[in-house]
């Protein structure tokens, strides 16, 4: 049989409109045609995240911290807001750790990582933007009142399915942003297992800062703080490791024209 046929652009561009998850694949998964690609390092990189929901799972049943359905709504609602935390100071991060790798870059290399970086960017505004039609959709009539009379009936239909569409593609697009570290990988290998490493210990310390998990034992709260940072830590240098031996990926390769 003869092979598919590449997608046209507008192809793809309908499609993106049509289904908000592939819209999300497209924005939030790292796509620079000559990266390495490691399977191994790729599916450890999904178990980490996986395997993360599950402890948080445990430690919130373990503990009674869930009774009843309102219980479960508000650790659902809770987690999802523990995401968006993590993005946002993803998002925060992204600027120091890509600005110190790029500022390290000799020549023409530095002007090649900030082009890649530009995708990065994209990635993040296209969240922000998703997230921001939430406030607009939800907000009670006195607030939104002239901006609801303008548009009429019409436009509160279009209203809410950019809502319903926006739901999907950020909801998906978290995890891909926390799997994939923003598509960071775009901009060079090394990029997301380092960026993934400052992350986790600023977390951790956020989560001390802000008195995470007070109602679960204090031990069982200290190895489920500190697991995660650990744990993300083991991995990067493992994953900085193999690209180096493996692939011939080094930080001072990566910094040298």
């Amino acid at each position: 049989m003869p092979p598919a046929p590449e997608p046209t652009r507008r192809s793809q561009i309908l499609r993106c409109v049509r289904n908000p998850l592939y819209a999300a694949q497209r924005v939030f998964r790292p796509s620079r045609p000559d990266r390495v690609e490691d399977a191994t390092v790729g599916r450890l990189q999904l178990w980490r995240t996986v395997l993360g929901v599950a402890a948080w799972v445990w430690l919130t049943v373990t503990y009674g911290l869930i009774s009843d359905t309102g219980d479960v709504e508000a650790a659902l609602s809770n987690r999802f807001d523990q995401s968006w935390i993590n993005v946002l100071v993803l998002i925060g991060t992204f600027p120091v750790v890509v600005g110190v790798f790029v500022a390290a870059a000799q020549g023409p290399v530095r002007r090649l990582y900030v082009r890649r970086a530009l995708r990065s960017l994209a990635s993040i505004i296209a969240l922000v933007a998703a997230m921001a039609t939430f406030p607009l959709a939800m907000a009670p009539d006195p607030v939104t009142k002239g901006f609801r009379d303008v548009i009429g009936v019409p436009g509160k239909i279009v209203l809410a399915l950019m809502c319903l569409w926006s739901l999907g593609f950020a909801l998906y697009g978290i995890g891909l942003a926390l799997v994939h570290v923003l598509r960071t990988a775009d901009i060079h290998e090394l990029v997301p297992p380092i960026l993934a490493l400052v992350l986790s210990w600023e977390l951790a310390l956020l989560d001390v800062i802000t008195g995470a998990y007070a109602d679960v034992p204090l031990f069982a709260r200290g190895v489920f703080m500190m697991g995660a940072p650990v744990t993300v830590t083991a991995l990067s240098f493992w994953e900085m490791h193999r690209l180096r031996h493996r692939h011939g990926l080094s930080l001072r390769q990566a910094l040298r024209p």
